[in-house]
């Protein structure tokens, strides 16, 4: 492991050594791979595009972060700067390295549009992007260019699963009693954190630890908060769509001024429930607290997708679907 791990560091030095003008649009690309990025744009998508392609996008991108967290603790590799210190760390990150969970993000998400779009440009947009985030990583002393390639293949697997069965797996669900659907949502989020939950056992009955080196880095390798987020967003988007398709559903269209409060409206009740509820429920990696964290998002995600839509339908900023 140590000649990749050396053969890494030669190319992050090397990048790094291009210049410190780089370090700006670098940082812009990797913002376009955060998740605070995404759950700006997401919301926007569901409740003003199209709420089948918004609901594919959070999907995929809560199931990849639950596999991308069951990686990392499988690998449980460090980062660039923690491993070398000739390598300026341009962000703070305290997960560990493998699978870099930008650029799986990014695959994941970006290539769910390209494919619902169908369009050669908006693929080569896709692709250009992706690696333009993966490259920024590499450049912030962040991630080995491993760490980039691992989540690029995982992130283009789990696209082709997700384009593959989708359509069966939504056809199958619609016919399935509230109970039933509901019920499947709920086993669904619980497989997301059993995946990373795997390998934190196996570790942390292991007694394993970081290397003294890099040891004060990672200061949340072991945590299952980001797991929590993922698994109890899943679950409430997908109760909430199984109940509000029962009330009629709604539609995207409309005209811009309703897009826009719709988007206002619906964002301010994510905000309310995140930071509102988060000063309210123990924060932590404490069963209680981990259980509340995913209640949390359990919320958020019924927010998005019935809370906001059934507010949206009853003070005419949408008509129903049927």
């Amino acid at each position: 492991m140590q000649p990749i791990l050396d053969f890494g560091i030669r190319m992050v030095l090397a990048l790094q050594g291009l210049g410190g003008w780089l370090e700006l649009p670098m940082k812009f690309f990797s913002l376009l791979g955060t998740e605070e990025f995404f759950l700006v744009v997401l919301p926007a998508i569901y409740w003003c595009v199209d709420s089948n392609l918004g609901l594919q996008v959070a999907f995929i991108l809560m199931l990849s972060g639950g596999i991308n967290d069951a990686f990392k603790l499988a690998f449980h590799g460090p980062r660039p700067y923690w491993y070398n210190p000739q390598v300026k760390g341009m962000a703070t990150e305290t997960s560990f390295g493998v699978p870099s969970n930008h650029t799986q993000s990014a695959a994941v998400v970006w290539g769910i549009v390209a494919a619902y779009l169908r369009k050669w440009w908006a693929w080569l947009v896709a692709i250009l992007v992706v690696l333009l985030i993966g490259l920024s990583r590499i450049y912030l002393g962040v991630h080995f260019p491993h760490d980039v390639l691992v989540g690029l293949l995982l992130g283009a697997l789990i696209l082709w699963l997700v384009v593959r069965f989708w359509e069966p797996v939504s056809a199958w669900a619609k016919k399935l009693t509230f109970g039933r659907q509901v019920l499947a949502a709920l086993l669904v989020s619980m497989a997301v954190f059993a995946l990373p939950l795997i390998p934190f056992v196996w570790l942390k009955a292991a007694g394993w630890q970081p290397p003294q080196e890099w040891a004060s880095y990672a200061a949340g390798v072991f945590s299952l908060q980001g797991t929590a987020t993922s698994a109890g967003t899943l679950f409430g988007l997908l109760a909430g769509v199984a109940w509000f398709a029962r009330q009629g559903g709604f539609q995207t269209k409309g005209p811009w001024w309703q897009l826009i409060l719709r988007y206002l409206l619906g964002v301010a009740g994510v905000l309310i429930i995140r930071y509102g509820l988060k000063y309210l429920l123990p924060d932590g990696d404490s069963a209680v607290a981990l259980f509340c964290r995913y209640l949390r998002y359990a919320l958020i995600g019924l927010w998005v997708t019935a809370g906001a839509t059934w507010v949206f339908v009853r003070i005419k900023l949408a008509e129903k679907a049927n």
